[in-house]
């Protein structure tokens, strides 16, 4: 057989071979040969991990090439013009919103660098659901912001294809495609099966296969073409897909495929059956019976109801079904699929698998092909049921989701190709039926009004569908096509589609009912409501404002009116399922009325934009009275809800109230109910309106002038909110002007003012803040006029500033002067706030501002504001503040607020002038409507004369008729002595009244709201009811019921009242102004009008009188006259409790006040004198005795507060003090470098930091050098260690009881709520300042410093002193006698060994030896010592304080350091001190043979002997012989700095200057010339020719400067500053020596008479001479000689070695984090991408070490070790367990301080000042310099502990 032997060949040569006998003209042998090899190779009932099939295949397409060099080759003709990269979610793309014409247009980060987008509004994100680059398609974006590569279309100059080139490919892919196709249709199981069905692992094994298609596509257009013909040719999909007749594999194989088929339509064969047969009732519970119609609906079939009848709403459960339109017009949406090509059963297996990533990615890498992109959406719409029948079972529907949506995204964002679909392939159809048939499989009855006969079902918002939003994908498609003008026309002009969708909204109509609960709490809060905001947002508002955005001019009116009509339709439908006829139900509530919000927007839209007239699209009056009871319902319930009526519905009640409020969503939900109430109000009879508010608001027993009264629905402490409610409403209603006359501009400038005046706020929470059109495919805001313009117009910005607490503010906008003086809108304001604090707080601002300009000083009232002129359409709604019973409801009020009757408040009086004030200030319009003889008839009451507020507002009432409860004061005949003067006025009246004037009953009025609403709505029922028989159901509201043994009866009194509107204004001027005659008579003629814009309530009625007496005569002759009778007395302020509780409130707070400040001044004195004890250091005591045990003279103990029990006392050896200190290991000094210049970070590959230069590395070098050649105990008292993990004390300065302390560390133990820092790790907090502390430094006892004897000078000469040293040093130390304090000594000491770690300790050959423990003991010293200097700026030229001092507790920690150290004693032999002032005759060498030298004297760290020294000698150390130490010191510091000064010369400079200073030797100051001891150096070293001739090749090229005396001298001053820089910090803390401020200039002379190096009086520094301070005990060149022999004298070998240790060089720049760019995204471009060096693999978290530039992998488990993520390991390497990392991805930094860790913030801000943590709104960012510096300046000072509050621990998993 053929195949078999051309198996077993080379493959190359057999495709070569076969690839040659193609292209001959006859070539059917070839054919055959290929066919019957394919047919062996691609074997499907081969396993398919089975990758020999797989590289026959590339051999094959290559033709015998290597198949890479194919690719290239075929690469070469790539003709693509757009760009197409497809990835996957996660991945970062971008933006720009000034290119695209689509809003999902994304790019690929290459095309968009390599695009210019400056300046255009652009952002970065992180793709959800995956997408692809749009670079080049002109449908997506604007040219001009294609990148380069495809703006200049380089594609299409590509030449053509030769023809043989893919000859290969075209035989050999349709073979293997099928090949795969088959593997697919093996693998796949039903998910009802019983078998373990695992898709997963097919897919597996398929993956290398689907990766070679994927590989393919990307190889260009060429590659594209070939495989489009070979996806959508039908001819090949027939003779390959059923495989040939003989064979039975492919047979089975193609059986699989039919009978996977026949289950993908929307309704399956099975369960067309069932819907045959008559009986579907029992089927309501599976997903099969709940499309049975959809089944039947194929065109024509008569359509019956499927209502399941004898579930008589008993099971809520049991899901209704409802009749699906039999419009469908394609019974193929239905029908089950057919496949006529490969690419369709592609999709088909794609959707079957649940769209795996490979697979999606592969269909979309083809889309830049056109033919393909066509054909593929066509296929796409044609699965569109099929798809979403697999989404709906799939149990991983979010991935689903994205990767549905993946797809769709690309395909119908192009106008273009979904006109196409939608023309060809009936898109919309199919898209409304499969929402339909998804949303019916969760119907539920709706139990809205009457719940037993309901026929209206809704969705229920506890499945799973709507919980997880999984009709998300499908939602999210439709809105996409529909912001497509030419699709959403066709859409609204088809009628059946319409009411299709209608059904489908009024699914979401009344869903997520809430019913309140009476009695008790409920058991489980539900969540549903989350569901329901987002489904009635995303399914029902985004597709409306889709359509509203095409339904903007004149041309478009027809689409609106047909909308209008069906909204309207489909609402009587709904009224009359739900079995609504006038009053809703009581207690129920839903806020879902997408059907009312849709005739509100279109209503809305049309009279705005198209010019249609209000009323052709209004429905009758008795219609307008159902719509608007619903909208109307939720207002009052707002308002019960913030009354805490629905508090036994639990918080998510609460919850539901301030989303539908809240910005994302109050467009498309408040604010379309409110402008409905206010058409519904502008058409309705007034008083019939304002009657239904009062009632709905159940305040109507309220309004009465009793001053007691019963409720029958309302308890009395919620009366008052839920009048505040009714009137906030109904100012509300009759001022806001959104949809009534406002331009787009005006309510953006609004939302903005109302937004800043609440708070200041940053610009993307502005952003986010602002309503803007929700459908976020429009990505158009409203208005011409920008968001940025505006907000520049009405708000300053406040640049990001740090406050002193280090807490770092955000850049914010603030509202300017003129917004709060002339655009402060309360109603807006209130109308905006999702919390109640937010109105307070914008008052509270308001406020303040009105004090600081000095308009007002007092408590303002919200500022009333004018309004935008109304629409003419909508000018009835100024009838609502002229209507009677408006009126009566306004004098009623301010007749209970005059009376002070109770649940009255100041905002009821508030919004009771703001009714008066808007109705002066709108007018109505004609006057004739007042005759009208029906509204005269049927006014029985005859309390106004008309309904003009302005002749109402001086109309007196005389009488009024109430009903009262018997117990009330009106009824009394004697008022008992008890009642207040106000009640008993009221018995005089009310029992005047019933004696005498009987024939005033007549003329009392009669008020009530109930009635007046009845007849009003009979009225109107008859008035569009022809016959006027019928009469309204009345419902419970009027006729009462009684609690059984409650109130008493209600009995009818009359009052005399004899007051209008006016007076009672008046009068309630008088009562806030509490003055008599508050108005003079001519008080108008006097008004200043300016000042009234802002004020309190006085100002507000004053405003109000001056309104209308400027509008009326009339009016203005009445205030006169009311003025002028002398107002009868108001009764005094005192009686009234409130007011009592007032004063004694005052008083309460006054005395609270007095208290304050007494106890302040008490801290202050105790404070003061702790500070000065404390600080006290120079008290001058009396001389004691030299030795330390002979000092039995007392000296005045320095005294100490203990914080925690507050007794104050000496530090003893029984009962010890300590420092509240805080110990932490600190690498800052090591990473310091030579140049003042920071590092920069690397972003790119050329760039890197090394360590090498740093202090840390240097010290390193230089020890292990040391340890190579000389002795290890010498090398360890050679040098400092700590400059890498040395531990830093510092304090705050409190002082505690060391018992004290451990009885509250053990209180902390037992408190475990105080987490944040770990008790058992010694951490805790101070007890007075809180500052972080984890250790306690005992206090020595006695003096606070040396008394008076260690301090002054003896004049002893030097050589005395160097003795009296010497003797010092041989005495041994004495063990302390054990103690508490010798204890606590001891446990601070391994406190301070274990805060480093192990590496940073043992720097000795032998572990654990005492050399070791002297070198770490005495080096704590000099990084507490370096660390002050570096907080100090480097040097001392600042002076004594800095926040460093106050830090330090240098004293204590050296005296403790002092007394471990003391019991190391030098071996005399070795000690250094005799080198330094002795010339020691050489001793033999013989007896030294063996062991290695002791470091020479000149290698020597000097700082380090020093510490050395000091420690060493018995405490309290006299001055004098410290001075000595450091005279001694500067010479050998002084002739190191000669040293490596000579070696920087050249040999030709070496020689002069020997031969120039050899001289002067003989002159008498030879000792303190530096020239002369210069040449005796270079004499001295030159002996042994290695020192100088290392490196005299490199010098000479190097120098080429000449050295003068002055250069010279500078450099030797330059080397010996950090010595006396440290001995003088030193002296100042051992002795407590101010230390002075000095110029730069000046710091060496300052510094050395400081240490007494020099006379007193400091020269100008140029003047002194660093030789003037050396002081010789011994003849000074026999010294030098001395240590230079030492030198001279090591082996050759040393000798290259020798001078890099001579060369030593003392000064560091300061540390500095590393240098970042400055605009963010270069770190994040090049860092974001790359490879981890550890694991080689790309982090999913990466992180920057700030210090080092180390990049590591946070959190990742790739770079563990032994249990410890990267970022914390490199934290211990790099900082000594500090570490400051960027995270890449979130532009954050997280400091890790040991076991904690925080967030510390971002030092890079957008344009507006603003961190954009996680990067999710990827604006720009760029370097905050102030920001970075904080940061910077926190780690050098070692502060982070105190600084951030934030702390949490970390596991070592970061």
């Amino acid at each position: 057989m053929m195949a078999a032997s051309l198996l077993r060949r080379d493959k190359k040569a057999t495709a070569a071979h076969l690839k040659a006998d193609l292209n001959r003209t006859d070539n059917s042998a070839g054919v055959r040969q290929l066919q019957e090899l394919l047919d062996a190779v691609l074997n499907p009932e081969k396993p398919a991990a089975d990758t020999e099939a797989l590289d026959w295949c590339k051999c094959l397409i290559a033709g015998g090439e290597g198949f890479e060099e194919f690719c290239k080759t075929v690469r070469s003709y790539d003709n693509a013009t757009l760009c197409g990269l497809v990835w996957t979610a996660n991945f970062v793309a971008y933006r720009c919103r000034t290119c695209g014409i689509s809003p999902c247009m994304s790019l690929c980060a290459e095309c968009f660098n390599n695009g210019d987008h400056t300046g255009h509004d652009f952002n970065m994100f992180r793709s959800q659901a995956g997408g692809a680059c749009d670079c080049g398609d002109s449908n997506v974006m604007r040219e001009s912001g294609f990148c380069r590569r495809h703006r200049f279309r380089t594609g299409e100059n590509v030449p053509s294809v030769p023809q043989d080139l893919l000859l290969m490919s075209e035989m050999v892919l349709p073979r293997f495609i099928l090949c795969i196709i088959q593997y697919l249709r093996d693998g796949y199981t039903e998910p009802d099966t019983s078998t373990e069905r695992d898709l997963q692992k097919v897919l597996q094994q398929l993956e290398p296969q689907i990766s070679f298609l994927e590989e393919l596509t990307k190889m260009g257009g060429a590659m594209r073409t070939v495989l489009t013909k070979i996806l959508t040719n039908q001819q090949t999909f027939k003779e390959l897909s059923m495989g040939q007749e003989e064979n039975i594999y492919a047979k089975k194989n193609y059986d699989k495929y039919l009978s996977a088929l026949k289950k993908s339509g929307l309704v399956s064969v099975e369960e067309k059956a069932q819907a045959a047969s008559a009986d579907v009732a029992g089927g309501a519970e599976g997903g099969a019976g709940t499309l049975a119609l959809l089944g039947t609906s194929v065109p024509g079939s008569p359509q019956e109801s499927k209502e399941d009848d004898q579930d008589g709403g008993q099971s809520v459960g049991q899901r209704k079904r409802v009749k699906l339109s039999s419009s469908t017009k394609d019974p193929c949406i239905i029908e089950s699929l057919k496949h006529k090509c490969f690419l369709e059963e592609l999709l088909f297996w794609t959707i079957k698998y649940e769209f795996p990533q490979k697979m999606v990615t592969f269909l979309l890498n083809m889309l830049p092909d056109q033919d393909y992109k066509i054909t593929f959406t066509k296929t796409f719409v044609q699965h569109y049921a099929f798809i979403m029948k697999t989404l709906m079972k799939s149990h991983e529907s979010d991935t689903m989701s994205n990767r549905i949506v993946h797809i769709s995204v690309q395909l119908f964002s192009n106008e273009e190709l979904a006109r196409h679909v939608t023309e060809e392939c009936q898109l919309l159809d199919i898209m409304v039926t499969v929402l339909l048939y998804m949303m019916e499989s969760c119907l539920i009855k709706s139990e809205l009004q009457d719940e037993e006969n309901s026929r209206h079902v809704v969705v229920n918002c506890g499945e799973a569908l709507l919980k997880n939003n999984t009709y998300w994908p499908l939602v999210s498609d439709f809105i996409n096509i529909l912001s497509h003008q030419s699709v959403a026309k066709k859409f609204l002009e088809d009628h059946s589609l319409l009411m299709l969708w209608m059904s489908f909204v009024s699914f979401f109509q009344g869903m997520n009912l809430n019913k309140r609960e009476l009695n008790e709490h409920v058991e489980f809060e539900s969540q549903t409501y989350y569901a329901a905001f987002a489904a009635e947002l995303e399914a029902c508002a985004q597709p409306m404002w889709g359509l509203l955005t095409h339904c903007k001019v004149k041309e478009t009116q027809e689409y609106t009116k047909t909308v209008v009509r069906y909204c309207l339709e489909t609402l009587q439908m709904w009224f009359d399922a739900i079995g609504f006829i006038d009053e809703p139900a009581p207690n129920q509530v839903t806020f879902h009325l997408p059907l009312h919000r849709y005739y509100a927007m279109f209503l809305s839209k049309a009279v705005k934009c198209q010019g249609l007239d209000l009323d052709s699209l209004l429905p009758d009056q008795e219609m307008l009275m159902k719509i608007m009871v619903h909208p109307l319902q939720i207002q009052a319930s707002l308002s019960e809800i913030h009354s805490n009526m629905w508090v036994r519905n639990g918080l998510q009640i609460k919850g539901q109230a301030m989303t539908y409020v809240q910005s994302h969503f109050c467009n498309s939900m408040i604010d379309p109910d409110t402008y409905l109430l206010q058409v519904c109000a502008s058409r309705l009879d007034p008083d019939y309106f304002i009657s239904s508010v009062f009632e709905r608001f159940k305040v109507v027993d309220l309004l009465t002038m009793a001053s007691r009264h019963q409720n029958a629905v309302l308890d009395s402490e919620q009366e008052r909110p839920m009048l505040e409610g009714a009137l906030t409403f109904l100012v509300i209603l009759t001022s806001l002007r959104i949809h009534l006359g406002m331009t787009d501009d005006e309510i953006l400038r609004a939302e903005m003012v109302s937004q800043l005046c609440m708070n200041d706020r940053t610009h993307s929470a502005l952003l986010d803040l602002i309503p803007e059109n929700p459908n976020p495919k429009s990505g158009i805001v409203p208005g011409t006029c920008s968001f940025e313009e505006m907000l520049s117009a009405v708000a300053d910005f406040k640049a990001p500033v740090f406050e002193p607490g280090g807490s770092m503010q955000q850049g914010m906008y603030t509202p300017k002067v003129e917004v709060w003086e002339k655009e402060f809108d309360p109603i807006m304001v209130v109308l905006r706030t999702v919390y109640r604090r937010d109105v307070q707080s914008a008052m509270d601002r308001y406020s303040a501002f009105l004090k600081q300009s000095g308009i007002h000083t007092g408590n303002p009232w919200p500022p009333y504001k004018e309004r935008t002129p109304l629409h003419p359409c909508y000018k009835g709604l100024v009838k609502l503040l002229h209507c009677k019973t408006l009126h009566i409801v306004i004098f009623t009020l301010l007749y209970k607020l005059w009376m002070d009757h109770q649940n009255m408040s100041e905002h009821v009086l508030c919004m009771v002038l703001y009714l008066i004030e808007l109705g002066l200030d709108n007018q109505v319009q004609d006057n004739k409507q007042d005759e009208e003889p029906c509204i005269e008839e049927h006014c029985h009451d005859s309390w106004f004369p008309g309904i003009n507020l302005l002749s109402n507002l001086h109309h007196v009432i005389n009488f009024v008729r109430v009903r009262v409860p018997e117990t009330a004061p009106e009824v009394k005949r004697e008022p008992p002595a008890s009642t207040s003067s106000e009640a008993s006025n009221f018995g005089q009246n009310s029992r005047r009244l019933a004696g005498n004037w009987r024939e005033n009953l007549r003329e009392a009025q009669v008020f009530s709201l109930v009635a007046e609403r009845r007849r009003k709505f009979q009225e109107i029922i008859n008035r569009s009811n022809t016959e006027a028989t019928q009469v309204v159901r009345p419902k419970g509201s009027s006729v009462r019921w009684v609690p059984p043994g409650t109130p008493p009866q209600l009995v009818t009194e009359i009052l005399e009242i004899r007051e209008s509107m006016l007076s009672l204004l008046i009068k309630l001027h008088q009562k806030l102004s509490s003055k008599q005659n508050s108005l003079s008579a001519s008080w108008l003629e006097d008004m200043d009008t300016n000042r009234h814009a802002h004020g309190d309530g006085i100002t507000a009625i004053e405003r109000i009188l001056n309104k209308a007496a400027t509008r009326s005569c009339q009016i203005k002759r009445s205030i006169q006259e009311i003025c002028g009778r002398v107002s009868p007395p108001v009764p005094p302020k005192k009686n009234s409790p409130t007011d009592k509780k007032a004063m004694d409130k005052e008083e309460r707070r006054q005395r609270a006040r007095e208290r304050q400040q007494k106890l302040l001044a008490e801290f202050a004195s105790r404070q003061k004198s702790f500070m000065e004890t404390a600080m006290d250091v120079e008290s001058p005591e009396a001389e004691a005795a030299m030795d330390l045990g002979a000092s039995e003279v007392m000296e005045s103990e320095v005294l100490y507060d203990c914080v925690i029990c507050g007794q104050s006392g000496p530090s003893t050896e029984d009962r010890p003090i300590g420092l509240v200190i805080l110990l932490q290991a600190s690498s800052v000094l090591g990473h310091r470098c030579k140049s003042k210049e920071a590092k920069k970070l690397p972003t790119s590959d050329e760039e890197h930091v090394y360590p090498a230069d740093t202090c840390g590395a240097g010290h390193d070098v230089r020890l292990t050098l040391m340890q190579r050649f000389f002795k290890d105990s010498s090398c360890l008292q050679s040098v400092s260690i700590g400059w890498d993990g040395g531990v830093y004390v510092q304090t705050c300065g409190h002082t505690l009881h060391i018992d004290c302390h451990k009885s509250y560390m053990e209180s902390l133990r037992n408190d475990q709520v105080l987490q944040g820092f770990s008790v058992d790790k010694g951490e805790f907090t101070c007890p007075l300042c809180r500052q972080f502390a984890n250790s306690v430094l005992p206090c020595r006892p006695g003096r606070g410093t040396e008394a008076a004897a260690w301090y002054t000078s003896t004049n002893k000469k030097m050589c005395v002193l160097v003795k009296e040293v010497e003797e010092l040093q041989e005495k041994l130390g004495l063990f302390p006698t054990e103690s508490n304090l010798s204890k606590e000594m001891e446990l601070v000491i391994k406190d301070i060994k274990n805060t480093t770690q192990k590496k940073y300790m043992d720097y000795g050959r032998n572990p654990g030896s005492p050399d070791n423990d002297f070198l770490f003991m005495y080096s704590v010293a000099r990084t507490n010592l370096e660390l002050e200097l570096v907080h100090r700026g480097g040097n001392l030229c600042s002076g004594g304080a800095s926040a460093a001092a106050k830090r330090s507790c240098l004293n204590q920690l050296f005296h403790v350091l002092a007394l471990h150290m003391r019991l190391y004693s030098i071996d005399s032999a070795y000690n250094p001190w005799t080198k330094l002032t002795q010339v020691i005759e050489s001793r033999e060498a013989d007896s030294f043979d063996e062991e290695r030298p002791e470091v020479p004297m000149l290698f020597r760290d000097v700082p380090s002997l020093l510490i050395i020294f000091v420690l060493t000698m018995p405490q309290p150390l006299r001055k004098e012989h410290f001075s000595c130490l450091v005279k001694m010191l500067y010479n050998l510091q002084y002739t190191q700095a000669l040293t490596a000064l000579s070696t920087k010369f050249s040999p030709e400079e070496r020689q002069a200057w020997s031969t120039s200073g050899a001289l002067k030797k003989n002159a008498g100051n030879a000792e303190k010339s530096f020239e002369a001891l210069l040449s005796h150096v270079i004499g001295e070293l030159s002996k042994d020719n290695g020192v100088y001739k290392v490196n005299s090749e490199e010098m000479s090229m190097l120098s080429s400067s000449v050295w003068s005396p002055q250069s010279i001298e500078f450099n030797l001053q330059h080397f010996c500053l950090p010595f006396l820089r440290l001995s003088c910090l030193l002296q100042h803390h051992l002795y407590g020596d101010n230390l002075t401020g000095y110029s730069e200039q000046e710091e060496f002379s300052s510094l050395a008479v400081c240490l007494g190096l020099l006379p007193s009086a400091p020269q100008p520094s140029n003047a002194v001479h660093s030789a003037s301070c050396l002081e010789w005990v011994v003849g000074a060149f026999d010294l030098v000689t001395q240590w230079c022999t030492e030198v001279t004298g090591l082996s050759q070998t040393q000798a290259e070695q020798s001078l890099t240790l001579l060369v030593q060089d003392p000064q560091w720049a300061a540390p500095r984090l590393l240098q970042l760019p400055d605009n963010y995204n270069i770190i994040f471009q090049y860092y974001h991408r790359k490879a981890c060096t550890v694991c080689k693999k790309v982090p999913k978290d990466p992180a920057l070490c700030l210090v080092c530039g180390a990049f590591v992998c946070l959190k990742g488990q790739c770079c563990k070790q032994q249990g410890i993520c990267e970022c914390v390991l490199h934290s211990q390497h790099c900082g000594a367990a500090t570490g400051i990392f960027l995270l890449i991805n979130a532009s954050v930094i997280i400091i890790i301080r040991g076991h904690r860790f925080c967030l510390w913030g971002s030092v890079y801000l957008d344009a507006h000042g603003e961190e954009d943590r996680d990067l999710r709104r990827g604006k720009p960012l760029f370097l905050c310099e102030e920001r970075y510096r904080v940061l910077e300046q926190q780690w050098v000072s070692h502060t982070f502990d105190h600084i951030n509050k934030r702390w949490g621990p970390h596991y070592n998993g970061l």
